[in-house]
């Protein structure tokens, strides 16, 4: 993600931010500009820093601290783009409920910039029907909470709210031997089921190269989910799979290696944004040393960004490591997962 400031006083702030802790100004997102605006704590409207000069105000779930996006005062929706995508969203009346809430909406704002940057629509026309990104945010009954499961299904993204819960999201990671887990990354996950039906399925050609690199589609989803929490990955699945996830199933491994594309673009923009390079004080490790000085949206070459994505893994690690933590980002990118990467890429940019 790019770095933003106060566009009154030019403190540094985070994207997510309501407040300059400086000049005291409400500070809001407004995407089609990709950039934060500033304005006096007793507005209710800003105009937009552009010719048009539209009048705008906070998305209505901002009285929630749920969102921080601008809409147009004038627009046929009080809803930010993506806010106006929630289908269902929990009872606010329970404290637990609206605190997970918001959570939620704080990664799933950040995927709706990643989507914004890479120009990819949430509604499109597929065999003459709309298929429309929406998302339901469900509390599970207490009397089964296991009932309701994360997924998608015909451009509806099902989110158990429990995932908010750090606790509850380290005890499944545990469950279930995974390495990494959070909300973004969830998110990110999902949408691209939902992207694999818009970009992959209808098109032919898209569908033929997907089934070489990531195998048969058609594979019955329901044996696959019973023979792979049965059996399990196969031990050397690292060879060719981003995560032994994505071994279930083509569509899975879609869905995993995307997260993962969404994952290293949004790391590489941070990184060219801070303008960070590295020159490591070890002897001659000449694919360490790199400068991330392009910015990875507006680049063809996913040779590039992978020259310049793997050594900053082994950076952002080893700082993770200096603190104490696991590793930020637990995986090796081989060969095979690397050529899926490319794949989606070009898929992205067509």
């Amino acid at each position: 993600m790019k770095l933003f400031q106060c566009s009154n006083c030019k403190n540094p702030v985070y994207f997510e931010n309501t407040t300059c802790e400086k000049c005291g100004n409400n500070l809001g997102y407004l995407n089609a500009i990709e950039g934060i605006v500033s304005f006096p704590a007793d507005q209710k409207t800003v105009i937009t820093p552009t010719k048009e000069k539209t009048a705008l105000t906070y998305c209505a779930n901002r009285q929630y601290n749920a969102c921080n996006w601008l809409v147009a005062t004038e627009s046929p929706t009080p809803f930010c783009e993506a806010c106006s995508t929630n289908r269902t969203i929990p009872d606010l009346s329970i404290p637990e409920n609206k605190l997970d809430w918001q959570k939620i909406e704080t990664a799933k704002h950040r995927l709706f910039y990643a989507l914004h940057k890479l120009k990819l629509p949430t509604k499109f026309i597929i065999n003459k029907q709309p298929l429309n990104l929406t998302f339901d945010f469900l509390a599970p009954d207490p009397s089964n909470p296991s009932a309701i499961k994360t997924g998608h299904a015909n451009g509806l993204i099902t989110l158990n709210i429990q995932e908010a819960n750090a606790a509850h999201r380290e005890y499944i990671k545990e469950q279930l031997s995974e390495r990494y887990r959070t909300l973004l990354g969830h998110f990110r996950h999902e949408v691209g089921h939902f992207y694999w039906e818009v970009l992959i399925q209808p098109n032919a050609k898209n569908l033929e190269e997907f089934r070489a690199l990531f195998g048969d589609d058609t594979q019955d989803y329901g044996q696959a989910l019973e023979a792979h929490y049965k059996n399990g990955a196969p031990e050397n699945w690292r060879e060719s799979y981003i995560s032994s996830y994505a071994t279930m199933h083509a569509w899975e491994d879609w869905a995993e290696t995307w997260a993962h594309y969404l994952h290293l673009m949004d790391m590489l923009e941070t990184s060219y944004s801070f303008g960070l390079s590295l020159d490591p004080e070890i002897s001659k490790v000449r694919n360490l040393e790199v400068a991330c000085d392009f910015d990875p949206y507006e680049e063809k070459d996913f040779q590039k960004i992978i020259k310049h994505y793997l050594p900053l893994t082994y950076a952002l690690n080893s700082l993770n490591r200096s603190m104490g933590h696991q590793d930020a980002y637990p995986f090796v990118l081989s060969p095979p997962v690397i050529e899926k990467l490319t794949f989606i890429h070009k898929v992205v940019r067509l």
